[in-house]
């Protein structure tokens, strides 16, 4: 395969001007520039081929019915390296980057250390038969989201058209990965700051494609279906009401999206943004409703990094519906949640929240919506 002959018949156009174009990376890896330029990608990886980390395992947790993947591969992964060493960065002189690329809008590729691993196609989830139950291979997806080639800003920090572009990779990504047979659901996700354990600075998110349903998504697919099966309505669409209703709790708006700390947050600073039409996942957003995100993401993400006036940690998670079941009761939405309470004080799990899953809240939701709402942008 040549330079010359890669980029027509890899390239697939997308929403909102994107192309996405598909490379092999050196280790047999996949890359996929996200680009709205009509840049050319035929940069190849110049690497050796280092050998791929074995496959982990699964075990299920029978106290709690909940499977655990077992990595110890993941203990030798890249920890905080120094900017000019920074395997996100586009390749450079010397610095032979995971892009192999000299500059890039948005990329998505196959993670380095993964905690799950694409299995064999025989591959099945055991059923649970006490402490007979079989330990199967911690089959899954885990994919890397660099939100840009700038090394030194933040997901809130870029411009619309280049959120706007992120987004178009999540949905791609969201489309493509339902597709895989043993794929369960599927988690975008964003960690920001050391305090939530980041091992990168640099820009960017991850998406976890589960082979099971995680203990939060089960636990939210079936209060849901409680819920229709109680009411005929679906769950999130009545909390987005009651939020509109009661307004004390609301952070943001636009026409196509809602920001608002929930009603009963966990956190000191927790902002959900939902759509404010009712759609089960990221690929079945409209692409005028994508096209809205971008406005709201910004002013909510600036809001939560000003109300102490310094960079706010966080994870930033999608919650979706599961790929294969609860479609008609589970609506997407986005969830921010920041650690920090006042400056130099982070809220930690410990003993209530840890051992029994039991979160206390040091401040009512409507006082810290008020506190973002009264950031000066």
């Amino acid at each position: 395969m040549t330079e010359a002959n890669l980029q027509p018949e890899n390239s697939v156009p997308l929403d909102a001007g994107v192309v996405r174009t598909d490379l092999p990376m050196a280790d047999a890896r996949r890359i996929r520039y996200y680009d709205t330029q009509g840049q050319v990608r035929t940069a190849l990886d110049q690497r050796p081929a280092d050998d791929q980390p074995p496959i982990g395992q699964m075990r299920l947790d029978l106290l709690t019915d909940e499977w655990i993947a077992i990595a110890a591969h993941r203990q030798g992964r890249i920890f905080l390296p120094p900017k000019e060493l920074c395997p996100l960065c586009p390749t450079h002189g010397d610095l032979l980057s995971e892009i192999p690329d000299s500059d890039y809008e948005v990329v998505v590729f196959d993670n380095r250390f993964p905690s799950l691993k694409e299995p064999d196609p025989q591959w099945h989830l055991p059923e649970n038969q006490g402490t007979d139950t079989q330990i199967p291979d911690a089959a899954g997806i885990c994919e890397v989201v660099c939100f840009t080639s700038d090394h030194s800003t933040s997901f809130g920090q870029l411009e619309d058209h280049q959120m706007r572009t992120v987004m178009e990779a999540w949905r791609d990504r969201t489309r493509a990965l339902s597709q895989k047979d043993f794929v369960e659901h599927i988690f975008p996700f964003e960690n920001r700051g050391e305090e939530i354990g980041v091992t990168l600075a640099h820009p960017h998110g991850q998406i976890y494609a589960y082979s099971f349903l995680p203990p939060k998504p089960k636990k939210m697919l079936e209060s849901a279906t409680s819920y229709f099966e109680k009411y005929q309505r679906v769950l999130l669409d009545d909390v987005i009401a009651r939020e509109l209703r009661d307004e004390i709790r609301i952070v943001a708006t636009n026409e196509h999206w809602i920001a608002y700390v929930p009603f009963a947050a966990r956190y000191p600073f927790e902002i959900h943004v939902a759509p404010r039409v009712s759609v089960p996942d990221l690929a079945t957003l409209s692409t005028e409703v994508a096209d809205a995100f971008p406005a709201i993401a910004k002013e909510v993400l600036l809001r939560l990094d000003g109300v102490f006036g310094m960079p706010m940690a966080y994870i930033a998670a999608w919650h979706q519906a599961p790929v294969k079941i609860g479609r008609d009761v589970l609506r997407l939405h986005w969830q921010i949640t920041s650690i920090r309470r006042a400056p130099g004080k982070l809220k930690y799990l410990a003993g209530s929240e840890s051992a029994m899953g039991a979160f206390i809240m040091d401040m009512k939701p409507e006082q810290s919506a008020a506190q973002l709402r009264e950031v000066v942008l």
